[in-house]
């Protein structure tokens, strides 16, 4: 069981946590959550939050008993679901690693080009601008992000509280009331994303001397948090942006692949709150492509090196870096719909299905057996889900018209009182 973990160790790693959960997926989670209301994204993100812990703690439990520090996801699933569980592991941590390097290099490129009206013509020089810049700092390998950690995470929260202070008082609360629960599944994937830092969990269960009592009370701590600030950013955001009508609304946004940050910016229309909303983007943006990128190194690396007997470190770097590249050059509108597939076809099979298969084979406890079986069928819809809409056979994207309509039904069926009208504005932009 290991020996008594100080609070402030477990404190320490919870923080740990938080600052992996707070990704570059939080840009998102305003637009994607918007679409279906404050209520219904709070329920799906306990119910996600919830399911993501539970298969948290059933692979802190399995670091805990290997006592590897280079733990082995694709290995663990071999072992119990044998060389098919190896290859899905395998194939879905190669889609979340490329897809979430995707979507930052997307996201990062949008929000400097939408707030500073870059062109088209040089948004792809500002697309390789930050790759460069990211790449290299991947490259430059732990050092600088040990060494600078902690002013990154101040930097990141600060602002993170900047921006909310000064969101806050143009949210407007009638906004908040919108509930659409069948366009909740355009919600979930960023939601499972916004609930990931399973990458670190064999780091987590090493910093607290292999004991899961205090593993598990670090990961729930860190959940807690991660989920309040997500929380208060969805508020913030849904409250503050328009659902339908204007290129500052939240339909816009979602079909035009639009971090949240860059309309909030346009709406409030301040030197500091576009300040500090980018320098909290971008952070988030650079410290998740890091920690995502050292860990595609490190896959390939072992990949080519063990597997293919190539061993030239420039061939792992170009096998790491060069294909997210490729595929934000070519599709540079990306940033939500890379987060969507990451979240709702990765995640959801290498950190939610295979831990809950784990859960039902080991566990002898009823209860946990129940709980592994629902969340597995919970889990087994999101992916179904996804990939239907990925492949065409579902569509639930909202149209602007429609969505328009239901909010204004919505709003005379409760009785709520309207915005005055703004002289130049449309009502829907209000």
């Amino acid at each position: 069981m290991g020996n008594k973990i100080p609070f402030f160790t477990i404190a320490a790693v919870a923080f740990l946590i938080t600052g992996n959960l707070i990704g570059a997926g939080i840009l998102g989670l305003p637009v994607n959550t918007g679409i279906d209301g404050m209520i219904p994204s709070l329920v799906a993100m306990v119910v996600f939050g919830g399911a993501m812990f539970f298969s948290a703690v059933v692979l802190g439990k399995e670091a805990i008993e290997s006592r590897e520090e280079n733990f082995n996801f694709p290995s663990l699933y071999q072992k119990y679901t044998g060389n098919i569980g190896k290859w899905v592991a395998i194939l879905a941590n190669m889609l979340i690693l490329y897809g979430l390097l995707t979507a930052y290099l997307t996201g990062g490129s949008t929000i400097v080009c939408k707030i500073f009206d870059i062109s088209e013509g040089f948004a792809k020089l500002v697309l390789v601008a930050i790759f460069l810049l990211l790449s290299g700092l991947t490259l430059s390998g732990n050092r600088i992000i040990h060494r600078f950690n902690a002013i990154l995470m101040i930097l990141l929260w600060g602002s993170f509280a900047i921006i909310v202070f000064i969101g806050q008082r143009h949210v407007d609360p009638v906004r908040l009331t919108h509930a659409e629960w069948g366009f909740l599944p355009v919600a979930i994937p960023i939601i499972v994303t916004a609930f990931h830092f399973h990458n670190i969990i064999p780091n987590v269960c090493h910093s607290l001397d292999w004991n899961i009592k205090a593993v598990a009370k670090a990961m729930l701590i860190g959940m807690i948090i991660g989920f309040l600030m997500n929380a208060i950013w969805i508020q913030v955001g849904i409250g503050m942006l328009p659902l339908a009508g204007g290129e500052t609304s939240i339909i816009h946004c979602y079909q035009n692949n639009i971090p949240a940050n860059v309309p909030m910016a346009g709406i409030v229309n301040s030197n500091t709150f576009t300040l500090f909303s980018m320098l909290f983007a971008l952070l988030a943006i650079a410290t998740s492509f890091v920690a995502n990128g050292i860990g595609l190194l490190g896959f390939n690396r072992d990949l080519l090196f063990n597997f293919l007997k190539v061993k030239s470190n420039w061939v792992v770097n170009c096998v790491t870096f060069l294909p997210p590249l490729v595929i934000a050059l070519l599709y540079p509108d990306i940033f939500l719909k890379a987060i969507n597939v990451v979240g709702g076809v990765g995640i959801v099979t290498l950190f939610g299905i295979l831990p809950c298969i784990i859960a039902f084979m080991k566990t002898k406890r009823k209860a946990v057996k129940v709980t592994s079986i629902v969340l597995l069928i919970l889990f087994s819809a999101v992916l179904l889900l996804q990939l239907g809409e990925d492949f065409g056979f579902i569509d639930i994207q909202p149209e602007q018209d429609e969505v328009y309509q239901n909010v204004m039904d919505s709003f005379q069926h409760k009785a709520l009182p309207m915005r005055p009208e703004i002289p130049g504005l449309d009502c829907a932009q209000q």
